[in-house]
């Protein structure tokens, strides 16, 4: 998580771009058991929550109390009362991000309830995460102006992702997944990459048997399903290796792998290394 300093937020109030949409806190977090905040009386900023995995709760003022699942969003109106926390028995994992601004109203003013995000033939999911950590790590490499403004020109195409999201995923209609049911299962892989797929799950998006399924894929890819997911988890684990500072249980996390011990061997059998190994390899490049 990364929260900007007051007296850099004060600084750049003057900035017409950051006057209109400032991101002042943002992060990740994955699993997130024992989550909990209530604020009696609200804070200055709205309150965007993502929720990529589990269940959690929240509550705006003396509204109703919503549950939000995987694959919903939320918004926290400014200078409200709220509370907000994850499932005891099934943790969230979480993308979340405190902005304000004179365009924050017209952004999070529509989300009054749970938003959702269901994954489909044209969602583009794996996008957006990207999106988001674009904004995080341009605010990590420094808390200039140009990166402030960069983060938020970002933000403003994220927000706009969610707000039009039937635009969003079919501007790209050109790279739209067409029948091949190997194209079809990839596409949900990829836009699933921090949960735990079971090969049931797969089959059950491309609408075939557990059996049929993966007799297809494997003789259209020459390779069995589960083994191409490993190698597009640990395809996405070397590029955070590489280009990101998280640590290597946080990067066993974002592809999907609860058991850090069990990602290490996945990632070693693929690699011949270790992602320890494999990490210290690229950074001396």
């Amino acid at each position: 998580m990364l929260v900007l300093p007051k007296y850099i937020i004060d600084k750049v109030a003057d900035n017409p771009l950051l006057d209109a949409l400032c991101i002042t806190d943002i992060g990740h977090f994955p699993n997130a058991s024992n989550h909990y905040r209530l604020r009696e009386n609200g804070i200055d900023e709205y309150v965007f929550i993502y929720c990529i995995n589990g269940k959690g709760e929240y509550r705006i003022g003396n509204g109703p109390t919503h549950t939000i699942h995987a694959n919903q969003y939320f918004i926290l109106p400014a200078h409200t009362p709220h509370m907000y926390c994850s499932d005891p028995n099934d943790s969230w994992s979480i993308y979340w991000i405190h902005f304000r601004g004179t365009l924050a109203t017209s952004y999070g003013g529509s989300a009054n309830g749970p938003m959702e995000i269901p994954p489909g033939r044209q969602s583009r999911i794996s996008d957006r995460i990207s999106m988001f950590e674009e904004i995080f790590s341009t605010l990590q490499a420094g808390l200039t102006v140009e990166n402030l403004c960069y983060a938020s020109s970002v933000f403003h195409h994220y927000l706009g992702s969610l707000i039009y999201l039937q635009q969003y995923r079919t501007s790209k209609a050109e790279n739209s997944i067409d029948d091949n049911i190997s194209e079809m299962a990839i596409h949900y892989m990829k836009e699933n990459m921090e949960k735990q797929l079971t090969l049931d799950d797969i089959a059950q998006f491309t609408g075939y048997s557990v059996s049929r399924f993966s007799a297809v894929f494997k003789e259209q890819m020459g390779i069995s399903p589960k083994n191409y997911h490993n190698l597009l988890r640990v395809q996405e684990a070397c590029r955070l290796l590489e280009h990101t500072d998280m640590k290597i249980n946080q990067v066993s996390h974002k592809v999907g792998f609860d058991d850090s011990l069990y990602f290490s061997r996945v990632f070693s059998k693929i690699m011949t290394m270790s992602p320890k190994e494999y990490k210290n390899m690229v950074k001396v490049k």
